[in-house]
C-alpha cells in the first residue's frame, strides 16, 4: 500500500462523515462535499479516524488508496477551514475587478476579459491587484485559478501577466543585453 494511503485521516469535531457504499459525504461548518470511491477500496471509521483499505494487492489499487486518502483529507480540511489561492495581476494598466460572480480583467487586450466564477468559488480583489479566490473544494479552486492565469500568462521579459502570488518568473535579458 502507498505510504500516504496507510496514514489515518483524523476527523475533527464539528465535521460529520457519512459512508454509504461507494459514496463518502463530508459535512462541516463551511459546507458539504461528496465523492464516489473506487470499488476496490474500502473506507472504515474507527476512533475518530478514517482508514482507506485495499481489497486487493495490485499496484494500481495501492496507488488509488493514496489518492483517495488525499481527496478525503482535502474534503475534511475544506469543509472545516476552506482553501484560498492568490493571483497577482502585474503590468502597466492591468486591472482586475469582481462584481458578483464575474471577474473582469483588463490585461492588455482591446476589450476587457470577463470570467465567470463557478458557484462554489468566491473571490475578491484588493488595491494592489491581488485576486483572492476562496472555496471548500480544493480541486475546483486550483482549476479556476489555472484558467484565470491562462487568460494572460506571465511573460519572461517584463514579467507582465497574471501569476500565482508565490510564483517566481525567471526573467530573460532581452536583445540589449547581448551588446
Amino acid at each position: 500500500m502507498s505510504r500516504i494511503g496507510k496514514q489515518p485521516i483524523p476527523v475533527p469535531t464539528g465535521v460529520k462523515v457519512d459512508i454509504k457504499g461507494a459514496n463518502v459525504k463530508v459535512t462541516g461548518k463551511k459546507g458539504a462535499l461528496d465523492i464516489n470511491i473506487r470499488p476496490e477500496l474500502k473506507i472504515e471509521i474507527t476512533d475518530g479516524n478514517i482508514l482507506v483499505k485495499c481489497l486487493d494487492r495490485s499496484k494500481r489499487t495501492k496507488a488509488f488508496s493514496g489518492l483517495t486518502r488525499s481527496l478525503i483529507n482535502n474534503m475534511i480540511l475544506g469543509t472545516e477551514t476552506g482553501f484560498q489561492k492568490k493571483l497577482a495581476v502585474e503590468g502597466v494598466g492591468y486591472k482586475a475587478d469582481i462584481k458578483g460572480s464575474s471577474l473582469t480583467l483588463n490585461v492588455g487586450y482591446s476589450n476587457p476579459v470577463i470570467f465567470e466564477l463557478p458557484k462554489s468559488v468566491s473571490g475578491s480583489v484588493d488595491k494592489q491587484n491581488i485576486i483572492l479566490l476562496e472555496s471548500i473544494d480544493k480541486e475546483l479552486l486550483g482549476l479556476t485559478a489555472a484558467k484565470i492565469r491562462n487568460i494572460r500568462k506571465p511573460e519572461p521579459y517584463k514579467g507582465k501577466g497574471i501569476r500565482y502570488e508565490n510564483e517566481h518568473i525567471v526573467r530573460k535579458a532581452g536583445k540589449t543585453a547581448a551588446k
